[in-house]
């Protein structure tokens, strides 16, 4: 996705109606992974223990469904997949944790870029994307206005609630 602002740099002053090719198949197909997960989750595991990540899923469903079938606000959605980018570290610790591998320095290290790239990848990009609707409101519609408000409403309070809980977990035990 970084490339993807080099090689369109006019994605950068369009999110709306500009995305390079392929970026809404991408899209798609990242609304086809948030549906399969979701649905591995709801029968996969107790209610209790992924509410989270289920409302989380839901919120992407539904905002980047909106973008596939409209195929409008393409290029928002592209930047807001840059945020999968700290996914493969939440995973790898993840898989450390399983594999009881707490105590070791590729847990040590994994921590360290998790945390990196969450504030990079999570925080940061959340915080540009809250400004750029804020800053290009009129350009939205209001019911895709509000849409996108009550996304990043929700999802900014969950990453930082997660980031504190990386934190108390991994650094401050």
């Amino acid at each position: 996705s970084p490339c993807r602002f080099c090689l369109h740099p006019g994605l950068s002053e369009d999110l709306l109606g500009t995305h390079p090719p392929g970026a809404h198949s991408l899209v798609a197909v990242s609304v086809g992974y948030f549906l399969e997960d979701f649905m591995d989750m709801l029968c996969n595991q107790k209610l209790h223990q992924s509410w989270e990540l289920l409302f989380h899923h839901s919120v992407v469903i539904v905002c980047f469904g909106i973008a596939v079938l409209l195929h409008q606000y393409v290029g928002f959605a592209l930047v807001a997949l840059l945020v999968e980018i700290n996914s493969i570290f939440l995973h790898l610790r993840q898989i450390l944790l399983m594999a009881n591998l707490v105590h070791t320095t590729c847990y040590r290290l994994n921590s360290i870029v998790n945390l990196g790239t969450y504030v990079v990848f999570r925080i940061a990009t959340l915080a540009w994307m809250t400004r750029w609707l804020f800053l290009n409101r009129e350009n939205v519609p209001p019911a895709t206005y509000a849409v996108g408000t009550v996304g990043m409403a929700i999802m900014t309070p969950m990453n930082i609630i997660l980031f504190y809980r990386l934190l108390r977990s991994d650094f401050f035990k």
